[in-house]
């Protein structure tokens, strides 16, 4: 075939070799050690947002179904468990039906974990790695820490704690966005996600890295609740001129609340007409043994490249996307 050319060019190549040497050194200094899980797993996540890629192991008799990871979470918290301390892996990940300017179903994810850090250790943390990689490209870069709530209530106009429908139907109305109820019917997560990238991201300031906190606890199936108000999770997102970078938590380490939250996704998906998941008996296994108090955060690779190389694409940063694959 005639396309058999990487869509980046080997400046691409040397920036992305670049990023992940400045990522390993980071922790190296902070003595994180980097690990690896397998891609490739008997179970699943249940989280009804995303799809999985599944295959056939053939080798008789481990005859099964495997699956492609949506993130190595699973396999790193059963580290953490065994007593690994902090850790850090840079990987592939996989997502099915995820194709558009900031998706390629299959791309780089860094995830890391540390132990005794609360929420807002790990987003300084965040902060830290994240203006160090950027500032060389974006000059003048700020700084904002802001919980969810006010920020919501800043730019959509309305409270993501006091869900009411038919307020929210008038405010997407007022926006122009006829089809909302067809896309969010009356599930509150969903107007909340879509008000979100409609009205709060884009009135973000440019330039500035965003740490968005205490988002409700109905969108943090990983997350501790906080003990102060139980509407909200010990979840943060970070954020840089309206992009969505990373996604970190501290951790839930109660086995049984989180076979609960898994049970709750799994008759959504079932009540829905989506995909059954199968949960994973391990990970429940090692929480159940002990997981540490820890934090983790999950930061797209492919992502800061477009911001590095100031892309309009994600396939401008990768050699082979989906189409050259």
């Amino acid at each position: 075939m005639s396309d058999w050319r990487p869509v980046c060019g080997p400046a691409q190549l040397r920036l992305r070799a670049r990023l992940l040497a400045d990522v390993r050194r980071f922790f190296a200094e902070r003595e994180v050690m980097e690990v690896e899980t397998p891609l490739l797993g008997a179970a699943c996540g249940t989280d009804p947002n995303l799809a999985v890629f599944a295959t056939r192991f053939s080798a008789p008799p481990l005859c099964r179904e495997l699956f492609l990871q949506t993130s190595p979470e699973f396999a790193m918290k059963r580290l953490l468990a065994a007593g690994s301390g902090s850790i850090y892996q840079i990987c592939k990940a996989f997502r099915n039906s995820e194709s558009g300017r900031w998706h390629n179903p299959e791309f780089t994810i860094l995830e890391w974990y540390r132990i005794g850090f609360d929420l807002s250790a790990l987003i300084e943390e965040c902060l830290a790695l994240l203006s160090a990689l950027l500032a060389p490209v974006y000059s003048g870069l700020t700084e904002e820490r802001v919980a969810y709530r006010d920020l919501f209530i800043r730019h959509a106009g309305l409270d993501p704690l006091a869900f009411d429908l038919p307020v929210f139907r008038a405010r997407a109305d007022a926006l122009g966005l006829s089809e909302a109820y067809t896309l969010c019917g009356e599930n509150p997560v969903l107007w909340l996600d879509l008000l979100f990238s409609v009205c709060v991201q884009p009135a973000m300031r440019p330039n500035c890295l965003y740490a968005v906190y205490h988002y409700p606890s109905s969108q943090s199936s990983l997350a501790r609740v906080c003990t102060a108000d139980e509407r909200l999770a010990e979840r943060f997102e970070l954020f840089f001129n309206g992009l969505e970078l990373g996604n970190g938590f501290f951790e839930l380490a109660d086995a049984s609340e989180q076979e609960l939250r898994f049970e709750r996704e799994l008759a959504y998906r079932r009540e829905n007409g989506l995909p059954d998941a199968v949960k994973d008996r391990r990970l429940l296994s090692a929480l159940a043994a002990g997981l540490p108090d820890c934090s983790g955060v999950a930061v797209g690779i492919d992502r800061l490249l477009m911001l590095l190389a100031e892309a309009e694409h994600i396939d401008q940063v990768l050699a082979f996307p989906l189409r050259l694959a």
